[in-house]
């Protein structure tokens, strides 16, 4: 009888640790991530930002639920609402329009973000220190540094040459941004000629279209969907023999000319740290956003012997 009496018991006692060892796995924190491209397309930045994770204490200790927008920026309106549906703990951001469509879909769950842009004078936090709300990230101020890249061109190039802007037409601050280009180019003697490019298959074009113009060289504005892509086209840029600007190494890695920008690769990483600082408890409206500590002037010397 003792014997029966202590196997209920024990049998009573696991059948009790189970509904408890469930509730554990549950209670795992659920990250929600926006990106802009495709899976194949953000593995460079997911792997840096769950590295950025990992630093944090939190490389398997999480369950994530990833959003791409498949290049198409009209769908993170529906993307950020089935994050806040799905009850994600805290959701990343990677670029303008998806912390544009997860700001306006919820003002509880934290949003940690990476943008281009100045987040204050956009509205997306009070200050750079004391953020305020539910958001804070990270900012590359990319098109802070764009005219400089024209101004860099300019020095290699000289005044009076042809250069093509490429800009990604689905971005919300391409106005602004392309008002603030086209000044420095004509500050610096350039005459600029504007290009879209808003998916992969029109890159052949552009580069087709700036040779019928007799362009001298080509400036691409940051963004996350050119920041994706920047070995494509970095290798472009040296198939066509176009002296090219942007913002990232990889770029000139791959056969760009020059790069001028923050370190991408830190930032991502960022983005995960601070994601796993939030999942720990802390607050968005506490942690400031992180600006650039540096930015990297790289030159493709083999590229460029035939400008010096």
């Amino acid at each position: 009888m003792s014997t029966r009496r202590e196997f209920i018991a024990l049998l009573g006692g696991a059948a009790a640790a189970w509904p408890i060892a469930a509730r554990a796995q549950q209670a795992m924190p659920v990250v929600g991530v926006l990106l802009s491209g495709s899976r194949a397309s953000s593995e460079h930045i997911l792997r840096l930002f769950h590295q950025g994770l990992a630093e944090g204490g939190y490389g398997r200790n999480a369950a994530f639920e990833y959003r791409w927008a498949e290049d198409r920026n009209e769908r993170f309106p529906q993307l950020a609402a089935e994050l806040v549906q799905r009850g994600v703990n805290v959701i990343a951001a990677i670029g303008s329009p998806a912390v544009a469509a997860a700001k306006a879909a919820t003002a509880t769950i934290p949003i940690v973000f990476y943008i281009g842009v100045d987040p204050v004078s956009s509205g997306l936090v009070s200050s750079l220190s004391r953020p305020g709300g539910n958001l804070t990230g990270v900012t590359n101020f990319s098109l802070v540094v764009g005219p400089k890249r024209l101004e860099l061109l300019a020095d290699l190039l000289g005044a009076g040459k042809v250069v093509g802007v490429l800009l990604n037409p689905r971005r919300a601050p391409r106005e602004t941004e392309l008002k603030d280009l086209l000044q420095a180019a004509q500050a610096v003697g350039l005459r600029a000629h504007v290009l879209h490019a808003g998916a992969e298959q029109e890159f052949e074009a552009v580069f087709a279209g700036l040779t019928q113009l007799g362009a001298d060289g080509l400036a691409i504005s940051g963004d996350p969907f050119f920041n994706i892509r920047a070995d494509y086209l970095g290798a472009l840029s040296l198939k066509h023999a176009l002296p090219t600007i942007y913002q990232t190494r990889e770029f000139t890695t791959a056969g760009g000319l020059i790069s001028y920008g923050s370190s991408s690769e830190e930032q991502y990483r960022l983005v995960g740290a601070y994601t796993g600082r939030v999942l720990k408890g802390e607050k968005p409206a506490d942690l400031p956003v992180q600006e650039p500590t540096k930015i990297e002037f790289v030159i493709n010397l083999r590229i460029a012997k035939p400008f010096r």
